[in-house]
């Protein structure tokens, strides 16, 4: 069952990032600003979408404890 529920977290994980993150403009533009890490640090720390698949990750790790 918990196999089940991570499998499905991950596959919206995925669909998020494909939905919003692979074509991000504001993602792109801070790659090219900022650098790669510059980005992403914008995506884990400012971005609602970023921190939605941060928390989803989060419940997902309940299940392999």
């Amino acid at each position: 069952e918990n196999m089940i529920e991570k499998e499905t977290i991950i596959e919206e994980i995925d669909e998020m990032m494909d939905t919003y993150c692979t074509h991000c403009l504001v993602k792109q533009a801070l790659s090219k600003e900022r650098g790669k890490k510059g980005a992403h640090r914008f995506c884990i720390e400012q971005c609602t979408i970023g921190e939605k698949i941060q928390w989803m990750g989060r419940e997902m790790m309940k299940f392999q404890k």
